[in-house]
C-alpha cells in the first residue's frame, strides 16, 4: 500500500480512492475506539472489546464463566476518564476462554568437579479471557 511492488506480482500496489473511503479517516477510526487499562494479576493491561487476554491462573477457570476487572483508566473516543470517583462506576467484564500454559523453562544446577547435577523444569499456568464489555455499571 506504500507504492512498492508486491512480492508476488511485478505490479505496484495501488490503493484506489474507493478502497480508501471504506476504511474511513484516521480520526473517525480513532474516535470510535473504547479501551481501558485494567489491573489483573499485579500487572496493568490495555484492553478493548473482543480482545483475548492471557492473565495469571484464576481459581475458577471454567470456560464460559464471567469475571470482572477494576478499571484504572477508560478512553472513550476523545474522552479520557482517570478520576477514581468516576472509574468506580465502570466495569470491565470478561468471559473465560480456557486455560493456557507458558513456555517450558529448564533450570540446571551444576557444580564443577563434585558430581553435583540437578535438573528442574517449570511451566507457568495462565487463563485466557475474552473482554466482553467496558461499560458504566
Amino acid at each position: 500500500m506504500c507504492g512498492r511492488p508486491c512480492a508476488r506480482s511485478s505490479e505496484p500496489a495501488v490503493v484506489t480512492p474507493e478502497f480508501r473511503g471504506t476504511l474511513g479517516s484516521a480520526n473517525e477510526r480513532e474516535s470510535s475506539r473504547v479501551y481501558a487499562i485494567v489491573r489483573c494479576g499485579g500487572r496493568q493491561e490495555k484492553v478493548a472489546l473482543d480482545d483475548v487476554l492471557t492473565v495469571d491462573k484464576l481459581a475458577d477457570e471454567e470456560a464460559g464463566l464471567s469475571v470482572t476487572f477494576p478499571a484504572l483508566l477508560v478512553v472513550d473516543g476523545g474522552t479520557v476518564i482517570s478520576d477514581a470517583a468516576e472509574l468506580s462506576g465502570y466495569q470491565v467484564t470478561a468471559e473465560v476462554v480456557g486455560p493456557a500454559k507458558g513456555p517450558k523453562i529448564n533450570m540446571i544446577h551444576y557444580r564443577n568437579k563434585t558430581g553435583y547435577k540437578r535438573r528442574q523444569g517449570h511451566r507457568q499456568q495462565y487463563t485466557q479471557v475474552r473482554i466482553t464489555g467496558i461499560a458504566k455499571a
